[in-house]
């Protein structure tokens, strides 16, 4: 049997992998990026805030591809060599809404939590 701390911790690690999912996601519907080029979106889209590591991105880009939320497809960079570049496909376009809709769910319990409101 697990302890309260271990079961803790892994839930963290779903938590972490399902945001990551989500941003990757995210970041695909902007059109097709090789790994570096997700890894810059992010990083640039949160003002330089997450900082997401190679040994965490690839790994979840694997995972999505085997959900057949991705799919990824061999390319020439900009800099003329070859790369995997990730695109999102149409279930993968789904998990994004329903992804973003949790989320919004997510910030708005938060949020009220945070911030109560006066009487309640």
């Amino acid at each position: 049997m697990k302890s309260y701390k271990q079961r803790g911790y892994e839930n963290r690690i779903e938590l972490l992998q399902g945001t990551l999912d989500l941003m990757i996601l995210q970041t695909l519907q902007w059109g097709p990026r090789h790994g570096y080029g997700i890894l810059q979106a992010i990083r640039t889209g949160s003002g330089d805030v997450l900082q997401v590591e190679t040994g965490s991105l690839y790994p979840a880009l694997h995972r999505l591809e085997r959900k057949k939320w991705i799919k990824a497809e061999w390319t020439v960079s900009e800099n003329n060599q070859k790369v995997k570049s990730y695109q999102l496909t149409a279930a993968g376009k789904k998990q994004l809404a329903a992804e973003r809709s949790n989320w919004e769910r997510l910030t708005a319990a938060m949020a009220g939590i945070l911030n109560p409101t006066e009487g309640a």
